[in-house]
């Protein structure tokens, strides 16, 4: 059997409560890398609040690009009216067409779903 150590409580939590924190500065170090390389964006507060209280996310997004209903269907592919239907909720769009979107916003599908 291996050793065995006994410390008090205060210490084991003590050593916990670190172990949190270099995890979360781990977690703060991959997200600055990823933001540095490019491989992640910062997302302004008011757009995430506009997701959160319901609003398309493909609104959203296409209007943080500064993109027109009809400029965004030209770059992806995909029909104004399509766009628009998603949009205002009255049709979700198919995977291919979501995809599209996505890749035209540089945004990943889940971003749009």
């Amino acid at each position: 059997m291996g050793e065995m150590v006994t410390i008090s409580r205060a210490e084991y939590d003590r050593l916990i409560e670190t172990a949190e924190n270099f995890a979360d500065l781990r977690a703060y170090d991959r997200a600055k890398a990823a933001l540095a390389a490019g491989d992640d964006e910062l997302i302004p507060e008011d757009a995430v609040r506009r997701i959160l209280d319901g609003e398309s996310p493909l609104r959203v997004f296409r209007e943080l690009r500064g993109f027109t209903q009809a400029q965004l269907g030209e770059l992806a592919g995909v029909n104004r009216v399509q766009i628009a239907d998603i949009e205002a909720g009255r049709k979700s769009g198919s995977i291919d067409t979501v995809r599209k979107l996505a890749s035209a916003l540089n945004v990943a599908i889940d971003d749009l779903v």
